[in-house]
């Protein structure tokens, strides 16, 4: 069990020097306009209905034989989709604690599971967020061990997502529980995304070797992703003007709260943007930040989950109540489904190809329809069947 109390003493400049910076419009745009399909072009379409009737559905992971676990925020529960569509319950988590934003929030699937079967579990209880680590026997769970706690919780900004790297590292996304500081406090878990072990050590290669920290500067990261050349990529909400893409380095600030959005256009978070202060010190923090790649209207995106799918990255948007497409080449930009399906929480890539994309729609601010919330099936153009 981590519970981190070193200072992380990474030199931040030095790496913003090191790692070219992505130009990105100014706030409230994104590098390209938001588009709609072209007449007659090929558009994701919705295929089936996985399933129906969920409480707030937050984490999806698939299981090596197609099977699939879902979180649901509010109620505690991990259930099990297998692959004849069945929902099932596998356990409701002890210790949950939900109140606005946090519960049971994200899963992940050990990229080892058929020989240790573990599965990890971010958990928001009375005291912190916590990352918990149990075995999964394909019907119940069992050995609860507490990996890494401490992380700050509330009723707003609690991240939670998980993902497993290429590495075999576990990442986190944590956020600054309303904080805004500990974004920028290297002791604190708060804003940031953390590198583990599957027993919750610092992962090898951190930047601070006694630290699970990996990155700094986040408001409230809520998606991660891994493209085919194992870039790390991340949407976060901002706070009144733009939300972001960003791509995650070692030791990388993102800004929080000196920067919403760009360091030369953002404006300012929690205690203002150096952005034409005129001070030589306030240039030279400034420099420590890195840019999104990509921005948005907070009434556009409101961005949750991430996928990544043959060249393209996809985003669930919750307020902006659409899916977007993002090349990652020239960071191109399409909306799908607006307003169709209401809000919309998490799209994970499907073993078969496809994307599953959950509906948010009874978290307290969405407007339900009969049959939410839902897991939808999505054909990708290039995974359409001929």
């Amino acid at each position: 069990m981590h519970n981190v109390t070193s200072v992380w003493l990474v030199r931040v400049a030095a790496v913003a020097l090191a790692v070219p910076l992505v130009a990105c419009s100014s706030p409230g745009q994104a590098p390209a306009a938001p588009t709609s399909p072209m007449p007659g072009a090929p558009a994701p379409q919705v295929t089936d209905t996985v399933a129906t009737g969920l409480d707030t559905p937050w984490g999806l992971a698939f299981l090596p034989d197609g099977a699939a676990l879902v979180t649901e925020r509010d109620s505690g529960r991990l259930l099990s989709i297998g692959t004849d569509r069945q929902v099932r319950e596998v356990a409701t988590i002890d210790d949950v604690v939900a109140r606005g934003e946090s519960g049971l929030l994200g899963v992940a699937v050990s990229p080892t599971f058929d020989t240790d079967r573990f599965v990890f579990l971010y958990v928001t209880t009375s005291s912190d967020n916590r990352i918990v680590r149990a075995a999964y026997d394909g019907a119940t769970l069992s050995d609860h061990q507490v990996i890494v706690e401490g992380i700050p919780a509330a009723r707003v900004h609690d991240g939670g997502r998980l993902k497993f790297g290429p590495d075999g590292m576990l990442y986190a996304a944590t956020g600054e529980a309303g904080t805004p500081p500990l974004a920028q406090d290297p002791s604190s878990l708060g804003g940031k995304i953390l590198r583990v072990t599957m027993d919750g050590e610092p992962a090898p290669g951190n930047p601070d070797p006694n630290s699970p920290v990996y990155s700094l500067g986040h408001r409230n990261v809520q998606g991660l992703a891994f493209d085919d050349e194992d870039r790390l990529w991340a949407s976060e909400f901002g706070q009144n003007d733009v939300d972001e893409l960003n791509e995650i380095v070692a030791g990388g600030n993102y800004g929080w709260p000196e920067v919403e959005g760009t360091r030369t256009t953002g404006s300012a978070g929690g205690t203002g943007s150096a952005e034409g202060s005129g001070s030589a010190e306030g240039s030279a923090r400034d420099d420590q930040f890195i840019d999104p790649v990509v921005t948005w209207p907070v009434s556009q995106a409101s961005p949750s989950g991430i996928a990544y799918e043959d060249g393209n990255l996809w985003m669930a948007s919750l307020r902006g109540e659409r899916l977007w497409r993002i090349g990652i080449e020239e960071f191109d930009t399409t909306e799908f489904f607006t307003g169709e399906y209401g809000r919309l929480r998490t799209v994970v890539a499907a073993p078969d190809g496809s994307l599953w994309l959950t509906t948010s729609n009874r978290d307290g601010r969405g407007e339900p329809a009969g049959d939410d919330d839902r897991i939808l099936r999505i054909e990708t153009p290039s995974t359409e069947n001929p």
